[in-house]
């Protein structure tokens, strides 16, 4: 069945989430709008999308190697922050998102009406978020980062919330956790950042982490992984009113993902990336492709991007814990959908 809007308190809130965002959705040019199938399509071609600087997405390989099908990538431009990303989606400016998570239950609780349907990164031991410090660095213990900078890719994202759990855990106060003063940086900037001494402490992931740690000169803190074991962390969503017009455009982007994640993890690493690397010189964005070497995983969790109620509810347990959601508005099995996804059930994408 394909996802529509909750009924009842929900379905209320998510048309005040609409009516607030009127003046977004409006300001979107027409021509960017033109992606949206109308009437009673049940696909549109093109799907316009937000980039990466210096990486290549799970998409964009996706379309380089024909998984999509007949279905085209529009790329609108670049963003730094995956909550800017999904909230992008909700207004309508771009016709997918990816991001946290956390950040999707959050924007959902809003009333936002979205819902994810693959996950598209995640934590394992070769790809995890890991907090950094210099090597000389006094900082050993999560008490040491009281009053000291935290430089993270985005706020109320993924590294923030893993911050949080990790001091809450450790026994911190909400009032000491309140003096860690955290600072979105650009993911391409902060090993420099951390090496210029304009943060205590970094949180990378994926590729810039690698880079960083095999230059040297740099610790591990903590890390996810450490106290959340593996898991898919992040999510790409439509809007349901997307999902309705466009099913078999969904069904079709759902599953090149899932195969593309099942072909990464099948091929040579060193394949993956020359075919990432080709990607993004090919492309013609004025990218340094050098950091793209030091990829090795998704850390994708289920079979193809499959989700599970954990991993929502992991985030969505800590946001009413910390009160920024109201206990008990939102369920994790009405965030998500396996629906689309030929991985679901155990069918092995077939």
């Amino acid at each position: 069945m394909t996802p529509t809007a909750s009924t009842g308190s929900t379905a209320t809130t998510r048309r005040r989430f609409i009516s607030t965002l009127a003046v977004a959705a409006a300001a979107v040019p027409v021509t960017a709008a033109c992606g949206s199938a109308a009437g009673g399509a049940r696909r549109t071609s093109t799907l316009r999308y937000q980039g990466w600087t210096g990486q290549v997405t799970l998409p964009e390989l996706a379309a380089d190697l024909g998984h999509l099908g007949d279905v085209r990538l529009r790329w609108i431009g670049n963003t730094i922050s995956g909550p800017q990303d999904v909230q992008s989606a909700a207004t309508g400016q771009v016709d997918f998102g990816g991001a946290f998570n956390g950040a999707v239950v959050k924007l959902q609780e809003a009333g936002a009406p979205i819902t994810s349907v693959i996950g598209y990164y995640g934590t394992d031991a070769k790809s995890y978020t890991g907090f950094f410090v210099l090597a000389d660095s006094p900082i050993r213990s999560p008490r040491d980062l009281i009053g000291k900078k935290v430089g993270m890719n985005t706020l109320g994202g993924h590294s923030q919330a893993v911050q949080d759990l990790y001091l809450r855990r450790n026994g911190l106060s909400g009032a000491d956790i309140a003096k860690v003063e955290s600072l979105a940086v650009p993911p391409v900037t902060m090993e420099q950042s951390l090496r210029q001494g304009q943060l205590d402490v970094a949180a990378i992931n994926g590729i810039f982490r690698d880079k960083a740690l095999a230059a040297g000169g740099v610790r591990t803190l903590f890390k996810d992984l450490d106290f959340l074991g593996q898991f898919t962390a992040g999510s790409y969503v439509f809007r349901d009113d997307f999902i309705e017009r466009n099913p078999d455009t969904v069904r079709a982007f759902t599953a090149g993902i899932a195969k593309t994640i099942e072909w990464s993890r099948q091929r040579p690493r060193a394949e993956v990336i020359d075919r990432m690397t080709r990607i993004l010189r090919s492309r013609g964005r004025n990218e340094n492709a050098d950091a793209l070497r030091y990829w090795k995983s998704w850390g994708v969790a289920g079979a193809g991007g499959v989700m599970t109620d954990r991993e929502f509810d992991t985030w969505r347990a800590w946001l009413e814990d910390v009160g920024q959601i109201k206990k008990g508005r939102v369920k994790a099995a009405d965030l998500y959908t396996n629906e689309f996804n030929p991985y679901a059930g155990g069918r092995g994408g077939r």
